[in-house]
């Protein structure tokens, strides 16, 4: 058994880290609430962006790349992951998922691409010889548009100009504060577009129907990329938030655990220490 000294200073160093966790925890309570609310009051947009779209594109035969499939002879990945751990299984969880889909569905290194977000994520990937094309680290704990606006343009312009036939963004879709699932979602081409009109509107177009979907498409597939991204920021704090919580209880248990040796302990070396006055009085006697 550890001597007295020993288990207090234990208990003290316990201690001191489930303040630190707990501390954590706060700061992350309150980036994942931040987060929270940024991706929802960004879902409006989308939702009306998409329908107007919709409307523009089902209105006539419209001859964009963007809207129309074509021979798949590279597939393009972004990968949303975070630039530090202590998240839980946030980011193993997306590299897993991606790591298979390649591995089952792509012969060699030219028929995929990999668009990775985080250091995490690009460290996974380079160390097992994933092929990546571009890779953006340092995001903001809460992006604004403009921090994730050349890599969403630039993405969609490798589709443009041919470099990707398709293009999926793996992430980690929030559901609630305790519950985070990795999504596959198909960002190019929008071959369902179409069938998400609202067929009760009605728009006026000025200038012609290609000319419009040729400046909000591309918008509007970069806008996904930001939405994406808001959804994946709020279930990396989430997660973030739940791992320190574990952590702190943990602590708490550790520590409650450790006091309940050190009682123990010190009750023996206080019976042990009577035990050797009475035998030492007895001998006296």
């Amino acid at each position: 058994m550890d001597s007295l000294r020993e288990i207090k200073t234990k208990i003290e160093s316990v201690t001191s880290t489930k303040k630190i966790t707990n501390a954590m925890q706060m700061v992350y309570g309150a980036k994942f609430k931040n987060s929270e609310a940024k991706a929802k009051a960004f879902l409006p947009y989308m939702e009306k962006m998409q329908e107007v779209i919709a409307s523009v594109a089902s209105g006539a035969e419209i001859d964009n790349p963007i809207l129309k499939g074509r021979e798949v002879k590279r597939t393009g990945y972004i990968v949303i992951t975070s630039d530090r751990g202590l998240a839980g299984a946030y980011n193993s969880n997306v590299l897993r998922a991606v790591s298979k889909q390649i591995e089952e569905a792509h012969s060699g290194p030219d028929d995929y691409g990999i668009i990775v977000l985080g250091r995490i994520g690009s460290e996974y990937l380079k160390r097992r010889n994933f092929t990546i094309f571009e890779e953006f680290l340092g995001i903001s704990d809460q992006p604004v548009y403009d921090d994730i606006k050349e890599l969403a343009s630039h993405s969609v312009q490798m589709y443009m100009d041919g470099l990707f036939d398709e293009l999926y963004v793996y992430y980690t879709h929030y559901v609630n504060p305790v519950k985070q699932e990795v999504t596959v979602n198909k960002l190019l081409p929008l071959t369902d577009i179409s069938d998400k009109s609202n067929k009760s509107g009605a728009y006026e177009f000025e200038p012609s129907e290609e000319e419009i979907l040729e400046i909000l498409l591309p918008q509007y597939a970069e806008s996904l990329i930001y939405g994406e991204l808001l959804d994946g920021k709020t279930s990396e704090h989430a997660a973030r938030t739940a791992a320190m919580r574990n952590a702190t209880d943990n602590a708490g248990e550790l520590i409650n655990t450790l006091t309940l040796s050190y009682n123990r302990a010190r009750q023996a070396g206080i019976t042990q220490e009577i035990t050797e006055i009475v035998g030492g009085a007895a001998a006296l006697e």
